[in-house]
Parts: structure tokens; sequence; C-alpha cells
């Protein structure tokens, strides 16, 4: 049995933790009444409007879903079989479109409140826009077999195309850069970089939706390969980690001064570009078929069927 005396001083313990408590939760109003003051300042970056921003959630659920649909019965919550095929495939689609413009026109209402612009007819955009990429699926789903094919052939290390699909942080990133590349094309604000970044964030690899990348693209282990907005890649490209193709220097403005203009380099067919290599520039054009040392910085042309490397390093053993 518990001695009178240490029920009472847990007794009082825990009414000055009771009043301690409600004395701090008395400063509250006025620390709530400063953050409030200062939303309303325009130094403070917000969205503070009963109008709907894009979902970060939504946009997730929407890669999702389109990865399902992209690889069907990879990544489907269901078995696919010959039998319920068009069943599941009606129930993707379905469920896509809704999400899909749903947020494209969230996405154009917040671009026409937050800048004042001339109605675009946020609703029946978004429709629209939906179906323009639920309709280029099948040549997603062409252009990514190429890009999977690309690796199977690429890395002796790739057992199987499932293995491919499943498992590379590379299909991932370029599924998601296809996706937000046709979404970019479209002129759907917000959307495509939020798609993007969220790759980037799970893999590693950062692809801008602007970059133009043609089929059979193949990026081996992928971590801190860097792909900019204005960069072209050809056919049959391949590159490995921690490749980089920038843009050069930026100046002060650079926001202003250089948005929309070639700020990256062209990759043309065939090429491989190794492991750490830096290449920069808007005027900067890899020639096909070169291959491109790893650890090379590069910021003028290379002539087609080049071999750039780095002078041999000497090794001191001490």
């Amino acid at each position: 049995m518990e001695e009178p005396g240490n029920l009472e001083q847990e007794t009082r313990i825990c009414r000055t933790e009771a009043t301690s408590h409600s004395r701090h939760r008395e400063a509250l109003p006025e620390i709530i009444d400063s953050i409030v003051a200062t939303c309303q300042k325009e130094t403070c970056l917000s969205h503070i409007s009963p109008e709907l921003i894009p979902s970060r959630q939504a946009v997730r659920e929407i890669l999702s879903r389109m990865r399902q649909l992209l690889f069907p019965g990879y990544f489907s919550r269901e078995n696919i079989d010959p039998v319920n095929l068009k069943y599941e495939i009606g129930s993707m689609v379905t469920v896509l479109f809704e999400l899909l413009a749903r947020q494209i026109s969230h996405s154009f209402r917040h671009q026409c409140f937050r800048y004042n612009l001339p109605c675009v007819g946020c609703e029946e955009k978004g429709y629209q826009e939906a179906l323009t990429l639920l309709g280029s699926v099948p040549g997603l789903q062409r252009i990514l077999a190429t890009d999977v094919l690309a690796a199977l052939e690429g890395d002796p290390a790739a057992g199987s195309t499932d293995e491919i699909i499943f498992s590379y942080p590379a299909t991932l990133a370029i599924s998601v850069y296809r996706i937000a590349h046709q979404l970019y094309g479209q002129k759907i604000p917000l959307l495509p970089r939020m798609m993007t970044e969220y790759s980037h964030s799970v893999t590693g690899i950062d692809i801008h939706p602007g970059a133009a990348i043609g089929e059979s693209f193949f990026i081996d282990h992928g971590t801190g390969v860097v792909i900019g907005e204005t960069t072209e890649i050809g056919n049959r490209v391949r590159i490995y980690q921690g490749v980089t193709l920038g843009a050069l220097s930026l100046p002060k403005d650079a926001g202003t001064l250089l948005r929309g203009k070639k700020r990256h380099p062209t990759i043309e067919d065939d090429v491989i570009i190794y492991a750490g290599a830096t290449i920069l520039g808007g005027d900067t054009t890899i020639g096909a078929r070169s291959t491109i040392g790893g650890n090379v910085w590069i910021t003028e042309s290379v002539p087609a069927d080049t071999r750039v490397i780095m002078e041999e390093p000497r090794l001191h053993f001490k």
C-alpha cells in the first residue's frame, strides 16, 4: 500500500505541472496574433485563399496510378490477366481521369488568382488536359519499353526486364520524367515540376521536365545525376552516376534574363557519359557516338566520334 505522504507529494506535483501548463498556454494567443500579422505582409510567402492549391499527396497518388497504367500488372493492387484486363484498365483510367482533372484545374485556377490572369475556364481545361495526358499513354508505354530494354542491354548486372522495372531507381525517375514532360508540353503549371522533384527526392536523380530526351535512354546507378531544363538528349544515350548536364555560371537576375533561353548542353545519339562528368552551357554539343570519360569538365563542343578522357593521374604510395 502506498504511503499517504507519497500520495500527497505526487498530487502536489501533478497540480503544479497542470498550473504550469495552463500558464504557458496563456502565452499562445500572443504568438498566434504575431504569426497571423506576419502572414498578412508581403514578406510572408503564403497561400491564404479559398481556392485550392495542387496537392503533393494527390500528385504522388497520380504518379503511383500512372505507373500501374504504364506497366500493367507490375504495380497493380489486383492481379491482371487476359480476362479482367479491360475492366482493370478501365478502372485505372476512370480514377486517374478524375484525379488528374481536379489537380490540373487547381493548378490553372491557382495561377489565375495568384497572377490575376485572364480566365481560361479551369474546370473545362482540367478535363481536356487530363484526356490529353491519358491519350498519350500508349506512346509513353512504347518509349518506356525502349528505356527498359536499353538498361537490359547496357547493364550486365540486370537479370531481366522485371528486375529493371521493379527495382531500378532510374526506371522510376525516367518514368516520372516522361509523364511530367508530357504535362510540361501541355503547358500545365506546377504539376510537372512537383512530379520530378518528388522523383528527385526518392531516387537522387534530378531531371527537369522541360528537358528533351530521346528513346532508349539509360541511367546506370543514377545517384547525383542532374539534367537541366533546356538539355537536349538524342537516342540511345547512356549516362552514369554523378553526371551533370547543366548551365554555365549564371549572372545576377539570371531568372529573369535567361528564362526560356537555351542554357544546357545538347547530347547527340549514341553518346556514353561516365561517372562524375560535368558538361555545361547551351552552346555545348557532344557529337554523336562520342564517349565522355569520368570526372571531366566540358564547356565547349566535342565533335562526333570523339573520346574525351582525363589525363591519367599519378598515384603515390607511402
